[in-house]
């Protein structure tokens, strides 16, 4: 069973911020609650969790990396 919850490292403030990821679908953007800086993936990346997460997505979590929503 994949892990749900990860930790995002905002890469403008260094901050860091537990957040629920949803299993089904990858999450493009994320709103930095500190900074409020607006997260997108990176390049090659499907999802902000793969990007900036302690986790990847449960989809890549599920199928390995490469693995896109």
């Amino acid at each position: 069973m994949p892990q749900t919850t990860s930790i995002i490292t905002c890469p403008t403030c260094d901050m860091k911020t537990e957040a629920e990821m949803p299993t089904e679908q990858c999450q493009f953007f994320w709103d930095c609650p500190h900074c409020e800086t607006v997260l997108r993936p990176e390049e090659g990346d499907c999802c902000v969790f793969c990007s900036y997460g302690s986790v990847p997505c449960p989809p890549v979590q599920h199928t390995g990396t490469g693995a896109c929503c």
